[in-house]
């Protein structure tokens, strides 16, 4: 976990980010649409005007922009600037591009096992951030 936290940070200092603008930029990308800023906060576990900082910064450095919902002129909709989105993709393949080489030698029954790890500590940590959010003690 700490040298997944220390890549973030080197791939978001390259980029002029904050690492958790990256993060919120990434699962910007894995959304269907535009979302609201209230959507963000969901996402990333931060407080609704934590979240508005977050995108003021991400707008400011031009990787997102907000605009009026067409149906409901109340709402401001967040979404990821396809080109700058496309330059972290870039980056990423640089940097990234050795990644799925390191499973080269793993037949199809040790990566199922390995993906089934990966849920399970996904699932599990997103339900013990959920606890500690809520004030509950952790298991």
């Amino acid at each position: 976990m700490a040298s997944y936290a220390l890549l973030n940070q080197a791939l978001a200092d390259r980029l002029g980010l904050h690492p958790t603008d990256l993060q919120c930029l990434n699962l910007l990308t894995l959304e269907p649409g535009p979302v609201t800023t209230g959507r963000i906060a969901e996402l990333t576990g931060l407080t609704t005007g934590s979240a508005t900082r977050l995108v003021d910064r991400l707008e400011r450095a031009g990787y997102v922009v907000r605009a009026r919902d067409a149906g409901d002129r109340r709402l401001v909709l967040v979404a990821p600037v396809p080109e700058r989105v496309a330059e972290v993709a870039r980056v990423w393949e640089r940097v990234g591009s050795g990644w799925f080489a390191l499973f080269d030698d793993l037949d199809d029954r040790e990566l199922a096992l390995f993906v089934e790890h990966m849920r399970r500590t996904t699932e599990y940590g997103a339900e013990q951030a959920a606890r500690l959010r809520a004030g509950s003690r952790c298991r």
